[in-house]
C-alpha cells in the first residue's frame, strides 16, 4: 500500500506464544520490527517475559499481554519467576 508522497506502509503481523505448564511455546520466535507478539498465559499463577538489559514484558494468569517489536536484535528471554523457562526472539527488519 502506498500513501501520499511514495510512502510505503507494511503490514505488521501478531506472533502468538502461549505459556502453558511453565513453557513458552514456540520457544524460538521470529519477527520483524513493528509487529506485535501476543503472550497468552494458559497457567494460574503470573509469568514475565523478560530481557536482561532490556524488555520485561509481565504477563497476568489466565490472561494476555503483548508487546511491539521496537528493534531487530536476537535476544534470550526468560521468566523472572521461573527461570527455567526460557526463549529466544529474533526480530529483523522489514
Amino acid at each position: 500500500m502506498m500513501l501520499g508522497g511514495g510512502v510505503a506502509v507494511a503490514f505488521a503481523d501478531t506472533v502468538r506464544v502461549t505459556i502453558d505448564k511453565l513453557v513458552f511455546a514456540p520457544t524460538e520466535i521470529s519477527a520483524k520490527v513493528g509487529d506485535t507478539i501476543e503472550w497468552v498465559n494458559n497457567d494460574a499463577f503470573a509469568h514475565t517475559a523478560t530481557v536482561k538489559g532490556g524488555w520485561d514484558v509481565m504477563i497476568p494468569p489466565k490472561a494476555t499481554a503483548t508487546m511491539v517489536v521496537e528493534k531487530a536484535e536476537s535476544v534470550a528471554f526468560f521468566c523472572r519467576f521461573h527461570p527455567n523457562m526460557k526463549g529466544r526472539l529474533t526480530a529483523t527488519e522489514r
